[in-house]
Parts: C-alpha cells; sequence; structure tokens
C-alpha cells in the first residue's frame, strides 16, 4: 500500500508521519521516505530547489525539478519497495505539485498534473492524508520550531501560503475517493489519532 501525507507549511505531518508509521507496522514492513528527496539524486535536487538562496528560480523550473525528483524517487524507491510487499508511507507527493506549482504559482494545475504523467505515468497513492490548517498558525508553527530548517517556500507570503491551501481544497475535491482531510489544527496527540482512525477504517475497509 502507498500513503501519502500532505499540506501546507507548518501542518505538522511530518511529525504525525513518523508516530503513524510505528503503528502501521503492526500491518506489516513499513517504508519511510520523503520528497522532494528520498534517494541520492533526488536529495540533491531537493538541495537546488530549497535552498533559501535560490529566489530567481522560476515557477517553470520549479514545477519540472520537482517532477524529476518525483520521477526518480517513485522509479528507484518507492516501485521496488511495493513489489516487495512493503507499506510505503511518504511525505509529499504528486499533490503538493498540484497544489503549489499548479494553483499557488498559477502554472494550472491540469498543466502540472500533465508534466507528472510524463514523469511518473498515473502513479497515484492508494490513501493520502491532507492536515489542513489556517496558514498563518501553520508559519507561526514553524516560526517557533528552533529545529526546523528554513527553506525557500517558507519565505513566500501569507498570500502565497494562502493559495496553496485553496489549492490544496480543490485538488481533495478532485480525488474525493483517495484523499481525506485532516483538521490539524490540535495537538500532536489529537491530530495523530484523528490520523490514524482515519487511516486505519480506509485501510479495513480496502481489505
Amino acid at each position: 500500500m502507498f500513503i501519502t501525507f500532505e499540506g501546507p507549511e507548518g501542518a505538522g505531518k511530518t511529525t504525525i508521519l513518523h508516530k503513524i508509521a510505528q503503528r502501521l507496522q503492526a500491518y506489516g514492513e513499513v517504508l519511510v521516505t520523503r520528497e522532494p528527496g528520498g534517494i541520492e539524486i533526488a536529495e540533491k535536487i531537493r538541495e537546488v530547489i530549497l535552498n533559501p538562496m535560490h529566489t530567481a528560480m522560476n515557477e517553470h523550473t520549479e514545477a519540472l525539478l520537482y517532477a524529476a525528483a518525483r520521477s526518480q524517487h517513485y522509479f528507484e524507491r518507492i516501485i521496488p519497495a511495493l513489489a516487495n510487499e512493503k507499506i510505503v508511507i511518504c511525505d509529499r507527493f504528486i499533490d503538493s505539485s498540484l497544489a503549489y506549482q499548479g494553483y499557488a504559482r498559477n502554472l494550472g494545475i491540469e498543466q502540472v498534473a500533465a508534466i507528472n504523467k510524463f514523469a511518473i505515468g498515473d502513479a497515484m497513492p492508494d490513501i493520502t492524508i491532507l492536515f489542513d490548517i489556517e496558514p498563518a498558525k501553520g508559519l507561526a508553527r514553524i516560526a517557533a520550531n528552533e529545529q526546523r530548517e528554513i527553506n525557500r517556500l517558507d519565505q513566500e507570503t501569507l498570500a502565497f501560503h494562502t493559495k496553496v491551501r485553496e489549492g490544496y481544497h480543490k485538488v481533495a475535491q478532485m480525488y474525493t475517493s483517495r484523499i481525506i482531510v485532516i483538521n490539524a489544527d490540535a495537538t500532536v496527540d489529537e491530530v495523530e489519532q484523528r490520523v490514524w482512525q482515519a487511516l486505519e477504517a480506509r485501510m479495513n475497509k480496502s481489505e
């Protein structure tokens, strides 16, 4: 099973992901990975995309680099893991590109979807957990977390992050059977429990 976690900056998805990964071990061997990154080539692309100094990067370059990293990661790491019957849980996947570059960067969701279709074919997760939170609250979390890396996207305006959230809502409406929206404006324990209940119900339903 291929599960992805999505959400705007500061939604807390990465923290919850590792907690849920531990719980998923009851269902089988679990591979935790992330985008962009997860493997050497994609991690190098990540360094280029998210470097705070690369403010000159235009939106087309950004979208293409994400798709390139995703292609290498998907074919080198995700497909082999699924073939070995592992549960793959990934921090971000294609929905990030649709929300960030497709909607917030105004490239068009359909256009960005087409770029990614070239990169990974028709690949989609089985289940996606979308963490929803008001952008101002998410950014406040980032500012308060001294251990979190500050990347290029964190430097964007509140208006941009508001559009990202709107983009995620549009994507969720496009894939209602796959995407589960979780209210992330709560404590870590509360959000973890919400995610686990929703995920477990969906997994049991698919058996």
